[in-house]
Parts: structure tokens; C-alpha cells; sequence
């Protein structure tokens, strides 16, 4: 059994934007968030991290600065904007409803058929 768990699909933006509501990230800090939040059970790649910052800033939902990373190095880092913020409520209530969902589907009974 793998110990890692498979992003659904459209998930990536929603943990991005949890990722960088607790503060400034850079690229692979959001990567080190995530994996450490999950207990690392999310590993995300790179090449699947930089197109979806790129798509949320392009989008407006997050911002970027450049800064010094923590080895010295330049590195841009990303904050949650307040159309960020608001998107990001929106798709925390749609997950919710969703799994809640799925949770009834996957508790239904013989008999609920």
C-alpha cells in the first residue's frame, strides 16, 4: 500500500491557497508546508506546484514578492490576496459539501439502495 495519497483532481489549487493563508511562502516552502501539514502523506511535484502559482496569480488569488530564501537565495514568495481569501472560503464550503457527500454514498446500507 503506497504511503503517499494521490491528489484528486482541482484539489492542488485549494492546498496552495491553505498553504500560503498561513503566511508567505516561497515555491518549495509551499511544498514543505504541505507535506509537513499532511504528515507527509501529500507530495507534490514540482512541475505541478509552479503551473498552478502561476494560474493562481495570474488569477489574482495570490501575490508575489521577491525575497531571500532561507539559503540566501532570491526567491519569490506568495501571500493570499483578499480575492484569495474569499476564493479560498468558497472552495473550503465546496469540498465540505462534497465530502459530505461522498461520506453519505459510502455509508449507505444494502437496504438504502
Amino acid at each position: 500500500m503506497a504511503t503517499t495519497t494521490d491528489l484528486l483532481q482541482g484539489t492542488l489549487d485549494l492546498l496552495i491557497l491553505k498553504a500560503v493563508s498561513l503566511g508567505p511562502l516561497h515555491g518549495y516552502g509551499v511544498l514543505l508546508r504541505l507535506r509537513q501539514i499532511s504528515g507527509e502523506a501529500l507530495q507534490i511535484q514540482q512541475g505541478s506546484l509552479y503551473p498552478a502559482l502561476y494560474r493562481l496569480e495570474h488569477q489574482g488569488l495570490i501575490a508575489s514578492t521577491w525575497g531571500e530564501s532561507e539559503n540566501k537565495r532570491k526567491a519569490k514568495y506568495y501571500r493570499l490576496t483578499p480575492a484569495g481569501q474569499r476564493r479560498f472560503r468558497e472552495e473550503i464550503a465546496y469540498w465540505d459539501r462534497l465530502s459530505a457527500a461522498i461520506r453519505t454514498v459510502l455509508a449507505a446500507a444494502p437496504e438504502d439502495a
